[in-house]
């Protein structure tokens, strides 16, 4: 499969941000979301095998691994990577964009389903069967834009039950959105949700790669 890289980082989101991670990021995604922060990993890359993939993580001795992208289910071979990952011991996270059925994926990893709202621009790409098939420890993300983007979030939360069945996520488009507003509006309505910062980006510059 297509690579674009490998590192080892401090997971900026998620119920798992903070924590030492291995991030695998495969090559290519078929959304265009406006306000993308990984375009690089849309093309190029390199090809490994799954045992180079899987001796490239060991050499870290990190427990937790991400496979991210692009969009990593773009690559049916991701689909073999995560199993092994999953044997191998590891606490393996499944960063996806919401728009590849999400049904072949190894039940033991958790997946972080960024549901897409209006103004990325992809919002009529999503799976939306996708929603049925999480459990109570994968996790869906919303990044947020703008008020609009925060009234079709809670409106997708109330339709999909998704405080039930799993946890959320609400973060701000780094940038675009003040942290402060989104954390006032999720006061304010009292949501059963996770406030969130990219917090790789303030550690490190917002436009570092492998970090």
């Amino acid at each position: 499969m297509r690579v674009t890289e490998i590192f080892h980082s401090i997971q900026g989101e998620s119920s798992f941000a903070g924590r030492p991670c291995v991030f695998v990021r495969l090559t290519g995604c078929p959304l265009r979301c406006t306000w993308c922060d990984t375009g690089y990993a849309f093309f190029g890359g390199r090809e490994c095998s799954v045992d180079e993939i899987v001796s490239t993580v060991a050499s870290f001795d990190c427990p937790l691994v991400e496979v991210t992208g692009g969009e990593p289910l773009a690559q049916p071979e991701a689909i073999p990577l995560i199993a092994r990952f999953c044997d191998e011991g590891h606490t393996v996270l499944i960063e996806t964009s919401g728009a590849i059925d999400i049904g072949p994926v190894d039940r033991r990893a958790h997946l972080i389903l960024d549901v897409k709202c209006p103004a990325s621009g992809m919002t009529d790409r999503m799976y939306w069967p996708n929603l049925g098939l999480l459990d109570r420890k994968d996790e869906v993300k919303f990044v947020l834009a703008d008020r609009r983007d925060y009234d079709w979030a809670c409106e997708i939360m109330a339709r999909y039950e998704l405080a039930d069945r799993c946890s959320v996520l609400m973060s701000p488009v780094f940038g675009a959105l003040e942290p402060r507003q989104l954390a006032e509006w999720v006061l304010a309505d009292r949501l059963s949700v996770r406030f969130q910062l990219q917090l790789h980006k303030y550690v490190w510059a917002p436009d570092m790669r492998g970090v």
